[in-house]
């Protein structure tokens, strides 16, 4: 029996085991890099154990120092989670060498399915369907189009389309660098492309006494190759189908005798309805917590009782429908820039379990971050995961993307609303479902121009900050505490706030309360100045803290708004963060006077998150080209190359490689054009 188990990861997938282990009566153990020591998943180990520095490589992917934190702990077992050394079969075998449990399958299966290219043999030879591996030479055009692979490694990278006889060499010689680069195998396949193909996966936890499968998952929501909604079972699959996929994932896992959750993943052909292998993971799956809703079981716990050596239970029947959604640190209007930074909060409102299977439909959410915690550059993204369990996937759908609309997350930028517009997407309303629909339906083009709600819940959302700013100031003030708010000598020309969102300034007018005095503080009569939402008033302001509650009326309709104000070091300047019934509106007060120490050359190239330099492609003095690369940075698992704006000359370089940068800080200076900064993403070589 396991006592004390160790975690060799961090963030969600951490407390989610620890969150388990305390329902079993097992101890815990974390280990933590310098810039994890403050998440939520350390405070919930009862012990942790730090890892001296902050890139994986130097913390959460060192197996020696991992098993030395095991043994100064007394831990007699380690989980791995997900990523960094989940698939890594030296680093099990290390584990079971030292007398350790390890929580995973054999390093043997792990091994047998790293490769790509020796995972379809063996699956051909145990009559799972696979595509056709093609000879790069002998393609014709009747093969067209195909996909070149990595075989090792995923995450998109190594993995090119090819649509024209004359790019398939190129693209496999590129893909082939890629994968060297990113996996240290430079080993590519290529194969059919399925066009219109949807990501289907199937469950499966192996023990002594054979394989049980809990179902399906449909993962096709993916941009960059990586999911983003996922959800259980998968819709529209007929029984018969469904059926084959559930046995083809149970052979493939007996092939290989494999023991512990994994899971198989397909291409599913709608068209045809044919699918065909792709890997399996031989771990634990982000998405794993819809498979746990729709048949009632803790996959970590089933984790834990397998590597004791005990039989599996019976398997369950899918009862419902389960939908995820990732939360990630990032921009979608800006091909899905990592952002970092503090997140000032994160608050979603009726939530019912959190890391545990829910036991009745309602909101699950697992969090790796909390309010107050920093996101930083090191690590993946991705902030939480939420996930709503209801009789029918509609009720499913409604009621996460109710739930995303409400949740209030501030202080960095995220894909709330991208999410909030793809569950509301008529495709996918429909099950209308593959791996092309996000780029397809270029939501994330709708999410750069607004948040979600009309252009007046949006103006009645600026008013709402600007009355709530009013108020909050006010509420400091230590002279003059008799002004009325917002008085003025002059009534005929409204008071103005301006803020900043996305590079647009929205300029608010309003009129303070028409009732002097403090008699009646909260009775304020605010008027915005705007075309479409003239005679708009605030009937009532409340203020705790930090936050004000604005209730605006306007054409007999009142709608309260929460206004969350993050100070800047300047009084003058700071962020208001508005949230209605229809979603959130992030703005930043733009600062009447701007000092000029602050303000910074044209053509200045901004770092647009904090990283460190890790190529300088030109020299003071260089003329460049509009798109051409100046400089790379590497953050967030992620390289960003930073670009000329336009044509021009190089005349400030004041960055060299391996210099770590904070955001906004100028990392060169091209003499024509002020154009902002164009941020091309790659996955990291």
């Amino acid at each position: 029996m396991i006592e004390k188990l160790l975690v060799a990861n961090r963030a969600e997938i951490a407390s989610r085991v620890f969150a388990t282990c305390r329902r079993l009566g097992i101890e815990t153990v974390a280990v933590h890099s310098e810039a994890d020591a403050d998440l939520p998943f350390v405070a919930d180990a009862d012990a942790a154990v730090p890892l001296p520095g902050n890139t994986p490589a130097e913390t959460y992917l060192r197996a020696d120092l991992i098993l030395e934190a095991a043994r100064r702990t007394g831990a007699d077992a380690i989980h791995p989670g997900y990523g960094f050394l989940s698939e890594n079969a030296a680093f099990a075998r290390a584990v079971l060498d030292a007398g350790l449990t390890w929580v995973g399958p054999a390093p043997e299966s792990i091994e047998q399915m790293g490769s790509k290219i020796a995972a379809k043999k063996l699956m051909v030879d145990a009559d799972v369907p696979c595509l056709t591996d093609l000879d790069p030479a002998a393609i014709t055009a009747a093969d067209l189009p195909v996909l070149v692979k990595a075989s090792a490694g995923g995450g998109g990278r190594g993995m090119r389309v090819v649509r024209a006889l004359d790019a398939v060499a190129a693209a496999v010689e590129s893909a082939t660098a890629e994968a060297a680069s990113a996996f240290g195998d430079g080993a590519v396949f290529v194969e059919p492309y399925v066009e219109r193909g949807r990501h289907v996966e199937v469950q499966v936890v192996g023990a002594a006494d054979g394989v049980l499968v809990l179902g399906d998952r449909d993962c096709s929501l993916q941009r960059r190759h990586q999911k983003v909604v996922e959800e259980a079972p998968a819709p529209g699959l007929r029984d018969e189908v469904r059926t084959a996929l559930h046995d083809a994932a149970r052979a493939a896992a007996a092939a290989i005798d494999y023991r512990g959750a994994g899971t198989v993943e397909f291409l599913y052909d709608a068209i045809t309805e044919r699918f065909y292998f792709l890997e399996m993971n031989t771990r634990l799956q982000v998405e794993h917590p819809v498979t746990e809703c729709v048949h009632g079981v803790d996959l970590v716990a089933l984790q834990i009782a397998v590597a004791e050596g005990r039989p599996l239970p019976a398997a369950r029947p899918a009862k419902g429908h389960a939908v995820e959604v990732r939360l990630y640190a990032e921009d979608p209007s800006s091909d899905y820039q990592p952002q970092s930074g503090t997140l000032d909060l994160l608050e979603v409102p009726d939530v019912d379990a959190r890391f545990a299977a829910l036991e009745a439909p309602g909101l699950r959410l697992d969090a790796g971050f909390g309010s107050g915690d920093e996101v930083g550059t090191h690590y993946d993204a991705m902030l939480a995961k939420l996930i709503a369990w209801a009789p029918t996937r509609d009720e499913a759908v409604r009621l996460l993307r109710g739930a995303l609309r409400r949740t209030r997350l501030h202080g960095v930028v995220t894909n709330r609303d991208l999410l909030v517009e793809v569950l509301g997407h008529p495709r996918f309303v429909a099950a209308d479902l593959d791996t092309a629909l996000l780029a397809e339906a270029d939501l994330a083009a709708v999410t750069s121009t607004g948040p979600t709600g009309t252009d007046r819940d949006q103006a009645l959302a600026a008013f709402a900050a600007a009355v709530g700013r009013a108020e909050l100031t006010a509420r400091r003030r230590t002279t003059q505490r008799g002004v009325p708010v917002g008085w003025r000598n002059v009534v005929s020309t409204p008071s103005a706030t301006t803020f900043a969102w996305r590079g647009t300034e929205l300029l608010v007018g309003w009129y303070g309360p028409t009732t002097a005095g403090r008699d009646d503080p909260y009775r304020a009569h605010y008027r915005l100045v705007h075309d479409e939402v003239e005679g708009a008033h605030a009937v009532s302001v409340t203020t705790c803290g930090r936050e004000a509650r604005v209730v605006v009326e306007h054409d007999g309709v009142r709608v309260p708004h929460t206004v969350h104000e993050t100070l800047g070091a300047d009084p003058d300047t700071g962020r208001y963060d508005v949230q209605a019934s229809w979603g959130h509106l992030a703005l930043d007060v733009v600062p009447r006077f701007v000092d000029p120490a602050d303000q910074v050359a044209a053509g200045s190239l901004l770092a647009p998150m904090p990283g460190s330099v890790i190529r300088v492609a030109a020299q003071v003095g260089d003329e460049v080209v509009a798109g051409q690369p100046v400089l790379v940075l590497e953050a967030m698992k992620m390289q960003h190359t930073v670009s000329a704006p336009t044509d021009g000359v190089v005349t400030e370089l004041p960055v060299t490689t391996g210099q770590q940068v904070s955001a906004g800080d100028v990392l060169a200076v091209v003499d024509a054009g002020t154009q902002a900064v164009d941020t091309n993403q790659e996955e990291q070589g």
